[in-house]
């Protein structure tokens, strides 16, 4: 007869208690399976975590010589790729003229002439220019003579501090020049045709790209429209 089973008419509890080598079978695998879930864990955690070594910096690249034609004259500088032009300007040519000021292209008083076009020199590399004719401050003025625009600027007092000059002369030689041929501007009435005269509207807006931290603009104004209207000669 099964332990568990009582008599018919008697009075004793059945038990309920299983036997105990079934509840014995029962932990065991109950254990089993706890430790194969968590052996991937326990395994995953013992592992030491890879470190990746650090990227090694690039070696710079190293100075080459680069010829730049500056005011008429080549300069053979020994320069990285990434000199700016008005670094190169200053730094190793010596021609401080050409003046650093916020050096993100925002004020104007590094604007230089390359092939005639007025351009941010302090947003330009240096190596880029090689072959193209580069006008600073220093190349404006002609035999020792001053160019009609510098002397209108002195005749007008167009500057105080001086330190915006030199980019705002040669913004003032591009704008003649641009307007001379043809080039239009944001004020301009008709695209198509070339106004038969430069007003001030037109010179504050093409010279709207240097700043005068002076506020000297009206004498500015004044100084570029005597130009143009030939009072001073050429630009």
């Amino acid at each position: 007869m099964s332990r568990n089973r009582v008599p018919a008419g008697s009075d004793e509890e059945p038990n309920t208690t299983p036997d105990k080598p079934a509840r014995r079978r029962f932990l065991q695998s109950a254990a089993a399976a706890t430790a194969v879930g968590v052996a991937p864990h326990v395994r995953a955690q013992s592992q030491p975590d890879v470190v990746t070594p650090p990227a090694q910096p690039r070696a710079p690249e190293p100075p080459r010589p680069v010829t730049l034609n500056i005011n008429g004259r080549p300069y053979t500088l020994q320069l990285e790729p990434r000199v700016t032009l008005l670094d190169a300007l200053r730094e190793y040519a010596g021609l401080m003229g050409t003046k650093k000021g916020c050096d993100r292209g925002q004020c104007g008083a590094c604007t230089v002439l390359i092939e005639g076009r007025r351009v941010n020199s302090c947003l330009t590399l240096a190596v880029m220019h090689e072959g193209e004719t580069i006008t600073t401050v220093e190349g404006l003025a002609s035999s020792g003579a001053l160019s009609p625009i510098q002397r209108a600027f002195i005749e007008h007092d167009a500057f105080q501090c001086g330190y915006c000059t030199p980019g705002q002369l040669c913004s003032a030689t591009a704008l003649l020049n641009e307007f001379q041929s043809g080039t239009a501007s944001t004020v301009t009435a008709d695209v198509r045709t070339r106004p038969p005269q430069l007003s001030d509207d037109e010179i504050r807006e093409r010279m709207s790209g240097n700043i005068c931290r002076c506020g000297a603009y009206a004498n500015i104004v004044a100084a570029v429209r005597t130009v143009h209207g030939g009072d001073s000669g050429n630009a």
